[in-house]
């Protein structure tokens, strides 16, 4: 049976070629999708066709592609093997797209994801010829039932010249009305403030409007999220996790937190997905999430009762937890809540709640400085996210890693920071299987020396402890005191000799 359930937009139902033939060449396109999931499949794979038949002919075609976050291989993948991305933003995981970046061939906007929507608005990005979105039906009214991701759609529906559809019947049909949908937001000087106080008020519709005459297309699909496997926790992220949540019980006892702790804000990844797997073991009730993305742990905790609700605006999970919750998504109704991503993340409504924010890294240096985008300071990774949103505002600030990568050639606890994502201001707890280390408080020197003896691997506090001790002797200033002939030389060292160790 078909999700187009408004009869007079049948008439615009088509193949994903004669979809993909209404996007202009060279103009820009707004697509659906976070963090792998809701995001058109189809349309953007005849697209790519399209893209590399016009390159065989001789003819430049390249698009601007905006998006929620990262999608899938259908669609970055698809569109970068082509050559069809000239520029890229907010954030991209895709390894093809992520090598064009990096060789300069695709350039590539890394943004706070809560300023994506609002940005799109003020104009100076250009305008949105097309929005290409996913959605889980289409009403009778011709109001459209949203996927599995929010992301920044709304935005793109209202900004677009013409909407081009992809109703997904994949998505459980239970999906509908498990979405909140604000309209309320603008632009100075006619913004007001967000009506929510709490990860369980709904402030605005469970559908979004749009305007019939600006879909030109509908392609209907049944066709899965792309849904990668998280590992299973090892030692190290069972010990970050350990030293975390002893960390909550701590200020839980002192008083500084209620028992219930604060509404939870997760990042994407392994070691991020541990700690949620282990607050199931913690004696903590009650719990609830104001988050970015709902994964395969906060999933297990709203099945365990410890979370009573997550509030997010899309899903990232697992193939198998994917499938799971297809299968009972209707058990989940009244206790997860997607949203637009310039509500999941907005500053304000993160800093009202007291959000506990726990996110990863790539590196973290001697004074709390985290880089948490680049490697070795010139190659991005994916991006920045939502992270930026959450630790600037959060009432706790955590970030989390392993204190090596490359099987222990990199430390992620190095001199300087190559490159910035999270200034030592908005980073207060720092995580590594070696410790915790609390921040907060603390100047520049007395972060350091917390920094390198809780947190530092063993193979590096040596050398940490040694180049800290001759800055405070040979450096310019003392606030932050630095070797800058040296403070770089790991990094360094790790591109000429593929090891940070001397």
């Amino acid at each position: 049976m078909s999700r187009v359930r408004n009869a007079a937009l049948k008439s615009k139902i088509m193949s994903a070629q004669d979809a993909a033939a209404l996007i202009p060449a060279n103009s820009t396109v707004g697509m659906s999708g976070f963090t792998g999931s809701g995001y058109p499949k189809v349309v953007p794979m005849a697209l790519a066709e399209r893209i590399e038949a016009e390159h065989a002919a001789g003819n430049p075609f390249k698009l601007k592609v905006w998006t929620g976050a990262s999608t899938g291989p259908e669609l970055d993948g698809a569109l970068a093997k082509a050559d069809g991305i000239e520029f890229r933003l907010p954030y991209n995981s895709d390894p093809i797209a992520r090598e064009k970046i990096n060789k300069g061939e695709m350039e590539y906007l890394d943004m706070h994801l809560s300023q994506v929507a609002p940005v799109a608005w003020q104009g100076f990005l250009g305008p949105l010829e097309t929005a290409v979105i996913e959605v889980s039906g289409i009403r009778e009214d011709g109001a459209l039932i949203p996927s599995s991701s929010i992301g920044n759609n709304k935005t793109w529906l209202d900004r677009a010249d013409r909407i081009i559809l992809e109703v997904n019947s994949w998505q459980n049909a239970a999906l509908e009305g498990m979405h909140d949908i604000y309209y309320g937001t603008a632009l100075p000087p006619a913004r007001v403030p967000i009506p929510l106080t709490k990860p369980t008020d709904l402030i605005g519709e469970t559908v979004f409007r749009v305007d019939p005459s600006k879909i030109a297309a509908i392609v209907e699909t049944d066709s899965p999220d792309r849904n990668l496997p998280f590992a299973a926790p090892d030692a190290s992220a069972t010990a970050i996790a350990g030293h975390l949540i002893e960390f909550l019980q701590h200020e839980v006892k002192l008083g500084r937190l209620p028992a219930h702790l604060l509404p939870l804000q997760s990042g994407v990844g392994n070691v991020a997905n541990a700690v949620l797997a282990g607050l199931a073991d913690s004696p903590f009730e009650n719990l609830t999430a104001y988050t970015e993305v709902l994964q395969d742990g906060m999933l297990d905790l709203l099945d365990s009762g410890k979370l009573t609700v997550a509030s997010a605006t899309a899903f990232s999970l697992s193939p198998e937890a994917a499938a799971d919750l297809n299968s009972r998504m209707e058990q989940f109704r009244g206790k997860i809540i997607l949203r637009p991503q310039e509500i999941s993340n907005h500053p304000e409504i993160i800093r009202r709640l007291g959000c506990i924010a726990m996110n990863g890294l790539i590196e973290a240096d001697i004074y709390g400085n985290v880089n948490s985008t680049h490697v070795m300071g010139s190659r991005i990774q994916n991006g920045i996210g939502g992270s930026g949103d959450f630790a600037r505002n959060a009432y706790i600030s955590c970030f989390v890693t392993p204190s090596t990568a490359k099987g222990g050639k990199i430390s992620a606890i190095v001199p300087m920071a190559s490159h910035v994502d999270h200034i030592t201001q908005d980073v207060q707890v720092i995580v590594t299987e070696q410790g915790l280390a609390d921040l907060r408080g603390l100047s520049p020197k007395q972060r350091a020396q917390v920094i390198i003896a809780n947190c530092a691997h063993p193979d590096y506090r040596d050398a940490l402890s040694d180049y800290y001790a001759r800055a405070l002797k040979g450096s310019y200033g003392l606030q932050s005191p630095h070797l800058l002939t040296e403070a770089l030389s790991w990094h360094q060292r790790f591109i000429e000799t593929g090891s940070m160790k001397p």
